[in-house]
């Protein structure tokens, strides 16, 4: 997540059963949620990144151009809830993809706290490893589904950062790789890298890291390409403000359910295990607050603490 000031994110525990509305407007959808889920919001406002008890993983990043186009007659949803409304109601890439496909609402949005408009796509996956990315361009939902498409950052759009991709890799990575801290460059280098990293960490870095298992490895791989693709502290250009610092990071261990932080401005990576958390209908809705400085390690799970009353997500009026 790179953003141009603190987006002041917590981390948050939802059950099941949790009754929502798309916060934008008389005809917004309505939902009870099936599933319950860790998530990671943005100015309180927003559910940006998170993974359900299934292990279906959805992250959103901001899209400058993103073109919700007209609601018309459809049920409308909030962008600031689009997320949520994922890890509420799937359990699989294909089962959104088939029932997103379909358009059942359209997504509008509105300004944000920093006074820019909210616009955003969505990368979303399983545990059997199967990807989609959703956009709306020019009006029109525009959906990449497969687990090749692996690597998601900002702009432009996706049919673009994969021909700029497919042209590096004509170079070859090895030979040359572009290095600014635009989104179409880190979207280049993290292509190759996760193609070059082992697969089988446990017996390719059994001397480098003794008694590591290979969970650990998988999540210390998939993290070292990450921290190499991030924008340093204090970096920002004006008026893009998704072209900036790196402000957190996290992995997702979909089959074994942990869900993993690592805050930038932070000396520790942590972890909740969605296995030991109850997501039982009625249960309260818990929050791990981050904002303001606050320093977790290992396991957070316990450190959750029940609210009165959860966030409110951004509502568009129409």
């Amino acid at each position: 997540m790179d953003w141009s000031e603190d987006m002041h994110t917590n981390l948050w525990i939802f059950p099941r059963g949790e009754k929502r509305s798309g916060v934008a407007g008389p005809n917004s959808i309505t939902w009870t949620s099936k599933y319950g889920s860790v998530i990671s919001s943005t100015y309180e406002i927003a559910s940006t990144d998170g993974m359900n008890e299934k292990g279906l993983v959805a992250n959103a990043l901001y899209l400058a151009e993103s073109d919700y186009g007209t609601p018309g007659n459809k049920p409308t949803l909030s962008l600031s809830i689009w997320t949520q409304y994922v890890l509420d109601n799937f359990a699989t890439v294909n089962e959104a993809v088939e029932q997103l496909r379909g358009e059942p609402f359209r997504v509008v949005t509105s300004k944000m706290p920093n006074g820019m408009i909210g616009l955003g796509h969505l990368a979303i996956s399983d545990p059997t490893g199967d990807s989609a990315i959703f956009e709306y361009i020019k009006g029109q939902l525009v959906i990449h589904h497969g687990r090749q498409y692996q690597v998601l950052t900002n702009s432009p759009t996706y049919d673009e950062q994969l021909a700029l991709n497919a042209y590096w890799e004509t170079i070859g990575g090895m030979t040359s790789l572009p290095g600014t801290i635009s989104a179409a460059d880190r979207f280049v280098r993290a292509s190759f890298f996760i193609k070059t990293i082992p697969k089988q960490m446990d017996k390719a870095y059994a001397n480098m890291i003794p008694g590591q298992s290979y969970i650990n490895q998988a999540v210390a791989g998939t993290m070292s390409v990450m921290r190499t693709v991030s924008t340093p502290l204090g970096i920002s250009v004006p008026n893009k403000p998704n072209v900036a610092s790196t402000l957190w990071r996290t992995v997702s261990d979909q089959k074994n359910k942990v869900y993993y932080f690592d805050s930038a401005t932070s000396p520790n990576t942590f972890w909740v295990d969605l296995n030991q958390i109850d997501f039982s209908a009625g249960t309260p809705v818990k929050r791990l607050a981050l904002d303001g400085a606050k320093s977790y390690a290992g396991n957070a799970g316990d450190s959750f603490r029940t609210t009165a009353k959860p966030f409110e997500f951004m509502k568009v009026d129409l």
